[in-house]
């Protein structure tokens, strides 16, 4: 409910001023042009999101540009930003940024690099995969290491190809449980490489092009994205192969041993 009744009454649909007549707003009226609640509107207000409005005594005018200001948080917002996310794009639009090109980046930074196929079944179905190897144990594991969720009797695992890729280690005889104990350790080894690369594009890319053309910026992350994944995988198969060659040279030199 508005604290002040006086801002909620109508404005009109014109206020003169120097110059043309401009389209003015009280905040009950601001609030129900965007489609929010006055207590929303506040609350931007409070987190620095809104310029202030042009005071005329007690009573705060808000313009055009407040409401293209708020429909364009609402757009955000649907895009999945945090209201603090949004306050750092608003401050470089505010900056002589353009807030496309703001946003371009933002984009090349936080399109999913993943483009995994989830699989959703029913929980009979996933013990049916793995047979005496589903316990309650298990599963909250499974949940808290981010490879399932559960709601109710149905089940979506994150990636078609890792749920296939550990159905074939547990056929060959690999426990589960296992399974999930490599997974999380491969998880914090991931986490370290990915910090790795983003120092590494921070300090040589972000840094260099960030304050000359968010065009160019934008542009040359999307050109790594592919360079980084392609290195890692490289990598991943080479130190497999060198650990192959290790593991066979070892069980060969052991079956070599003459017997006791």
């Amino acid at each position: 409910m508005n604290d002040n009744p006086a801002e909620d009454s109508p404005a009109g649909d014109d206020v003169s001023r120097d110059g043309p007549s401009v389209r003015e707003y009280r905040i009950g009226e601001l609030a129900r042009a965007a489609g929010i609640p006055v207590r929303t509107l506040r609350y931007y207000q409070e987190r620095k999101l809104l310029p202030p409005p042009r005071r005329a005594g007690r009573i705060g005018l808000f313009s055009e540009d407040h409401l293209a200001r708020l429909r364009m948080i609402g757009n955000l917002l649907e895009r999945g930003h945090t209201l603090e996310g949004i306050r750092e794009l608003l401050s470089a639009w505010e900056q002589g940024h353009d807030i496309e090109a703001v946003l371009g980046v933002e984009k090349a930074v936080t399109t999913p690099w993943s483009t995994e196929t989830p699989v959703t079944m029913s929980v009979d179905e996933m013990t049916a995969l793995f047979p005496d190897e589903i316990d309650d144990d298990v599963v909250e594991r499974a949940v808290r290491l981010g490879h399932i969720r559960v709601d109710g009797d149905r089940v979506t695992h994150w990636s078609r190809r890792q749920l296939d890729a550990t159905v074939t280690l547990v056929r060959a005889g690999v426990p589960l449980a296992e399974v999930l104990s490599v997974s999380q350790e491969l998880q914090r080894s991931m986490d370290d490489l990915a910090r790795v690369f983003i120092r590494l594009i921070t300090r040589h890319v972000v840094a260099r092009l960030a304050d000359e053309d968010l065009d160019r910026l934008t542009e040359v992350l999307g050109r790594l994205r592919p360079g980084a994944q392609l290195s890692v995988e490289a990598a991943f198969a080479r130190a497999m192969d060198r650990q192959v060659r290790a593991e066979v040279d070892r069980v060969l030199g052991r079956l070599a041993e003459p017997s006791a």
